[in-house]
């Protein structure tokens, strides 16, 4: 499949207008947006709720940044649950929320890029995927 998948804090710092990121998040999603239709999944769906009080106001933002929603492939899912184990018996902090895993896991199943600012997860457990970040 073709598109990019987008990480819910490039949506948020957008809606957000945050001082840090908005400028680079609005211009990554308009350079995909030029050849690509953007998706997002019900996890992400979930994710940016947090910056609305209705409903219809999130419905409207996201059909309004021509978002698709798609659903999260099986193959995805059982994806997600081996990434996550091989990160939750390795060493170091444990602060990764699964979501994050299921996210790649879409990303790499679907063969679709992913515009996030949270690479070092997705670079690690799932390097197939092409990732569209803030160069640091």
């Amino acid at each position: 499949m073709t598109g990019v998948l987008v990480d819910s804090n490039i949506i948020l710092d957008i809606l957000l207008d945050d001082p840090n990121w908005a400028d680079w998040s609005e211009t990554a999603l308009a350079d995909a947006g030029q050849s690509s239709m953007l998706y997002i999944n019900k996890i992400i769906y979930t994710e940016v709720s947090i910056a609305f009080e209705k409903i219809e106001e999130l419905e409207s933002a996201l059909y309004n940044g021509g978002f698709q929603l798609l659903e999260i492939p099986k193959e995805a899912l059982f994806l997600a649950g081996k990434a996550y184990l091989r990160y939750r018996r390795g060493k170091g902090t444990k602060r990764s929320p699964l979501p994050d895993f299921y996210i790649g896991a879409q990303a790499a199943v679907l063969g679709m890029d992913l515009i996030t600012r949270d690479e070092g997860r997705y670079r690690t457990y799932f390097p197939t995927v092409k990732i569209m970040c803030p160069e640091r």
